[in-house]
């Protein structure tokens, strides 16, 4: 009986093990497709601000929209000295980012900061300890070969100094992610709060040098910048992040680059400066999300079909034997 109930728990726990991680992958997947319509804002004709102020100054109306509604959701604000490097990335991811930005083309930009799931996958293990599976291995390597495609293709020509800041976003980018999974004990909205008012706080000179305050319709698109697509999805990824390793939470927001010349094709696809992706961008997203198929979708229906397997009597196993062999699977897993 001791030993049934035993068993019984184990399996339990692991099923419950199970059910957090798939849970905890569906809301970074949702924070990805909400993350990736930054391009509908960022490229609206509605915003008339020069080059050079646009950048910072949509970083800081969107932080600020972004802590406006993520304070509402704050429940245990606490100290903790981790949130000081935590912060310092974020607000140094969102100035190499927007500055690389203004330099060079958006796309570059983007793929660069997505070589994050490599810092990610190595940061974690040299500095956490964060074990790696074997199948993350596979899955980073398909990611980084279809973002080498891509900027392979499109590095040609431009200026050096904005591929170094492209990549220092990435960079940051990583830290952030391996920051969010070291204070995963404390509450995520109060994370994604003191973010977010730390950067507004530091683009707030550029909000106050600007001669052209935002008006009309711009409001509406500011407001929904922030608290849509900023906002509430780092949020869903700062729970998601709890409950996988930051490698595979990186990786699942590839999603996001992915998906963003998809919504402003849509959106502004008939504008007459419109740029079509190049089909190095085609053919590099397909291997990501070859990767991504074979992590998310292929590996976990043979870990379902083999524990399955392992629990069916028709096998010829005893029950002991049964459990002893999903044991060995999990194990492999991990």
């Amino acid at each position: 009986m001791g030993s049934e109930g035993a068993t019984e728990t184990s399996e339990a726990s692991r099923s419950a093990a199970a059910s957090s991680a798939t849970v905890g992958r569906l809301l970074v997947i949702t924070a990805a497709v909400m993350w990736s319509s930054s391009g509908f804002f960022a490229k609206s004709p509605l915003f008339d601000w020069s080059p050079d102020e646009r950048g910072p100054l949509l970083a800081f109306w969107r932080a600020a929209f972004a802590s406006l509604i993520l304070a509402l959701l704050v429940r245990r604000p606490r100290w903790s000295w981790g949130l000081i490097p935590m912060s310092v990335l974020f607000v140094a991811m969102n100035y190499t980012f927007l500055t690389a930005l203004v330099r060079t083309e958006a796309s570059v930009v983007i793929w660069l900061q997505h070589l994050a799931p490599a810092w990610v996958l190595i940061g974690g293990r040299l500095l956490f300890g964060e074990p790696v599976q074997r199948i993350d291995l596979l899955l980073i390597g398909f990611c980084v070969t279809g973002v080498a495609v891509i900027l392979g293709d499109q590095l040609r020509g431009q200026d050096p100094i904005s591929v170094m800041l492209g990549l220092a976003s990435g960079l940051t980018y990583a830290g952030v992610v391996l920051s969010l999974r070291r204070l995963r004990d404390l509450d995520p909205a109060w994370l994604a709060t003191a973010n977010h008012l730390v950067t507004a706080v530091a683009f707030l000179p550029f909000a106050i040098a600007c001669d052209q305050p935002p008006h009309g319709q711009q409001w509406l698109y500011l407001i929904a910048f922030g608290m849509l697509q900023m906002g509430l999805p780092y949020l869903l990824f700062a729970i998601g992040v709890k409950r996988i390793p930051g490698n595979q939470a990186s990786a699942l927001c590839l999603l996001e680059p992915i998906l963003v010349p998809v919504w402003v094709f849509v959106a502004w696809g008939h504008l007459v400066d419109y740029q079509p992706p190049q089909r190095s961008t085609w053919i590099g997203a397909g291997l990501i999300l070859t990767g991504l198929s074979i992590r998310f979708v292929g590996f976990e229906l043979l870990k379902r079909r083999r524990s399955s397997g392992a629990s069916d009597p028709s096998d010829g196993r005893s029950p002991r034997e049964s459990v002893s062999q999903k044991s060995a699977d999990e194990a492999d897993s991990h």
